[in-house]
């Protein structure tokens, strides 16, 4: 029973540590820098978490398809958070306000530009389902839904520290898009602070490169 006890949490604790890395709220007091890209747009985001179910942050974000960038404050809500034995599960609201400004030539006038949405996920040791979804609202430059789906395997089981590697399929959802649905294989890697996942959407033959930091 002593053993068990012991393994237990840290059993539990190395998950945390794993599934937290990538998480859209960090722990208080840290600071994240996320980079993201695919098939639409790509964008950076900086965010600060004062409390653990709170971060808030600058984004910037470049629409490729329309030509337009997107200037905005980002906070981000951990609206629960669920503890199994060996899972974790988490909910959150995030969204954002700021301007649309045309780019690359395009003349039309700045914009009030606001989003929002949630994100949920689920995840063990070596498996993990997850949605997002957003919908933007940015006058003439664009009226956009999006929702993502994921899922994905670890073909290993890493412990805290190790290079941790995993298998994902996403599945994009986009109504604005000739494309409405697309799906992209990639693979993550993790260690330590690092976050990294690259993939290709194989319905508009486009890269998927995301990257995340935490300090």
């Amino acid at each position: 029973m002593t053993v068990v006890r012991t393994a237990l949490p840290l059993t539990l604790g190395c998950l945390i540590s794993m599934v937290t890395l990538a998480r859209p709220v960090s722990y208080a007091g840290g600071w994240t820098v996320i980079e993201e890209s695919d098939r639409q747009s790509s964008s950076a985001l900086a965010h600060y978490t004062p409390s653990p179910t709170m971060s808030l942050g600058f984004k910037t974000e470049v629409n490729r398809d329309s030509d337009f960038a997107l200037y905005s404050v980002h906070p981000t809500f951990l609206a629960k958070r669920w503890f199994g034995a060996d899972y974790q599960g988490n909910l959150y609201f995030h969204g954002g306000i700021g301007v649309a400004s045309g780019i690359n030539g395009n003349p039309q006038s700045d914009q009030m530009a606001i989003y929002g949405g949630v994100m949920a996920d689920w995840e063990t040791r070596s498996l993990l389902v997850g949605y997002r979804n957003r919908y933007l609202e940015a006058g003439h430059h664009a009226n956009q839904f999006m929702q993502v789906f994921r899922a994905g395997f670890a073909p290993y089981e890493g412990d805290s520290g190790d290079l941790h590697t995993w298998m994902i399929l996403e599945i994009d959802h986009r109504t604005s898009e000739p494309d409405s649905v697309t799906a992209t294989p990639l693979v993550r890697f993790f260690k330590g602070p690092l976050l990294v996942e690259a993939g290709y959407n194989l319905t508009v033959n486009q890269p998927l490169f995301n990257f995340t930091y935490r300090f």
